[in-house]
């Protein structure tokens, strides 16, 4: 039986569509395998730390079983996870079943961090002298753990340190805003009106704490601590 030149092209195309739907599926199908599901995963957490500063080297432990087949694999971090450090990583199957793999992972990233030169006792306003970078693994230390010397410089120390110890930004206070005995502008805002007086602060504070203000009456106030010895009263 013979076919019009249009039905001919129909044909072909037909045949086109369905080869290009079986190498799709091909393209589409993932390896489920422990060493793909390893690699899936150590390759998922590299793209999550990339540009984090320091030396990253990531090492995830494969599963013990080799689970069922599957074309489209996704990799995750479960909730609280941590960036750095000893961790978790997921690989869910998404087709044609649907499974899910925890796997423990290391991941280690060489970095610098603060640390201090020498002991330094409670109340302490930190100079350049108190303070050096050291380099080791950022996943062994707290996340909160400084980078910068000259952005905790003027910072005071909440409690005694010890030498060589990585400075935590938890065991810093801001620097000082208001000083007591010292001249102190005072804020007043209300309901479409801001006053400006001048008082006398009670006490030090860093900024955004609360501090006591004598006014020139005599009067004692409280507000919130700003730049440049102001407390605004609310």
């Amino acid at each position: 039986m013979s076919h019009s030149p249009l039905q001919a092209i129909r044909s072909a195309a037909g045949q086109i569509a369905l080869a290009c739907l079986c190498l799709s599926g091909a393209a589409h199908a993932a390896d489920s395998s422990p060493a793909a599901l390893q690699a899936h995963a150590e390759h998922f957490l590299k793209m999550q730390a990339a540009g984090l500063p320091g030396k990253l080297s990531v090492s995830v432990k494969p599963p013990r079983s080799t689970p069922d087949a599957c074309d489209a694999l996704e990799a995750f971090q479960p909730p609280g996870s941590r960036r750095i450090g000893k961790t978790t990583v997921g690989v869910r199957c998404l087709a044609p079943s649907t499974w899910t793999v925890y796997l423990p992972a290391q991941i280690k990233l060489i970095g610098s961090y603060v640390a201090t030169t020498q002991a330094l006792p409670a109340n302490h306003v930190l100079t350049l002298s108190d303070l050096m970078l050291r380099e080791g693994d950022l996943g062994q230390l707290t996340s909160d753990v400084a980078s910068d010397i000259e952005a905790i410089v003027g910072y005071r120390t909440v409690s005694g340190l010890a030498a060589n110890a990585p400075l935590r930004s938890g065991l810093l206070r801001s620097p000082l805003v208001v000083q007591q005995g010292q001249t102190t502008r005072i804020v007043m805002n209300g309901p479409g009106f801001s006053v400006q007086s001048e008082g006398m602060a009670l006490a030090n504070a860093s900024k955004g704490e609360r501090v006591r203000i004598k006014t020139a009456s005599g009067q004692v106030v409280s507000g919130i601590a700003h730049d440049g010895q102001q407390v605004v009263v609310y």
